[in-house]
């Protein structure tokens, strides 16, 4: 499955919102633009603007009206990525220069905050309170997450529960709210709002576990970056934490994500790597990325049976079979 294409019915609207994706950032600095469009050409999967689109199925569908909710989250989303770069000292996204790499760390954040702003911007199109409420509670919940994960890096105690709790600021919550938001803004019943909600939620955990899943287990093309990123960040992801709590593997990797540590993330990951996919952590954390899918096809019970609802379990199916 290549690029969504389970999506087809969506194309022609997928197309407007890509377009208005590039002129949302328009009419400021020109430097700004220009790194604004760097990133945003540099591709994605636009996963967000899809779940808002699709919470509009349930609703009153009207693509004038969900573009102002689809674009914003996605412009949030790049945004927080270009934040993450300058964090993470990440020179590759995509397959290509980072921001931060090809300008510098000072122009990388402030385009993330450019980016953020012609979100809000386009958001005041929406007269409905609940959704800019909505959406500003997951912004700080999202800034929450981001400084969390720095307290935690190379921190190899951390447990399951604090790991989720953070991939649930982090990542789920801006999947949930674009799935929620797609249905309020077609003023779609609080029910169907609930139940996209509660799918978001699920999907966007087990999206970040795979994410996590393939940093430990793809390849470079696949991904984009070097295997290994996460580790060599200090970023410890679940199939670490898994693989910390495996009695054959935890001395030895404890030992090596020492010696990452202390070369700043310069050294060689290799042997980490070769121990995390020797050790259980790998099929654990696979069996709680499914687990997550189960009840996101779960919280599609509550919904009608329209043609979006099988779209919406096929994505869930992706999302974990996913390799890019």
């Amino acid at each position: 499955m290549k690029r969504l294409d389970i999506f087809g019915a969506l194309k022609k609207d997928m197309d407007l919102i890509e377009k208005e994706l590039y002129r949302s950032i328009e009419g400021g600095d020109s430097e700004l633009v220009e790194t604004s469009l760097h990133l945003l050409k540099a591709g994605g999967k636009r996963l967000r603007p899809v779940f808002v689109l699709m919470g509009g199925k349930f609703g009153n569908y009207d693509i004038e009206k969900l573009k102002h909710i689809a674009v914003p989250l996605e412009l949030i989303h790049s945004a927080s990525l270009v934040h993450d770069d300058v964090i993470d000292n990440a020179d590759m996204r995509r397959g290509k220069p980072t921001v931060k790499a090809k300008w510098d760390n000072r122009i990388a954040m402030y385009t993330g905050d450019y980016i953020y702003g012609k979100a809000l911007e386009m958001t005041t199109a929406l007269s409905n309170p609940e959704i800019h409420q909505i959406l500003s509670k997951a912004m700080v919940e999202m800034t929450i997450g981001e400084m969390e994960q720095i307290r935690d890096f190379f921190n190899v105690e951390q447990d399951v529960r604090r790991y989720l709790l953070r991939i649930r600021r982090k990542t789920s919550l801006l999947i949930a709210v674009s799935c929620q938001l797609g249905a309020l803004a077609a003023d779609a019943d609080r029910q169907k709002a609930a139940a996209m909600y509660r799918f978001g939620y699920n999907v966007g955990m087990a999206f970040q576990i795979q994410d996590d899943l393939l940093d430990v287990c793809g390849t470079e093309k696949q991904i984009g970056k070097q295997p290994g990123s996460d580790i060599r960040q200090g970023n410890i992801s679940l199939p670490v934490i898994f693989a910390l709590q495996d009695a054959r593997t935890r001395e030895p990797l404890l030992q090596e994500i020492e010696q990452i540590h202390k070369q700043d993330g310069q050294g060689d990951v290799s042997t980490a790597i070769s121990l995390i996919r020797g050790s259980q952590g790998i099929q654990q954390s696979e069996e709680l990325a499914s687990r997550y899918i189960a009840k996101a096809i779960q919280a599609l019970d509550h919904l009608p049976d329209i043609r979006t609802k099988k779209h919406l379990k096929d994505i869930a199916h992706f999302v974990t079979k996913r390799s890019y």
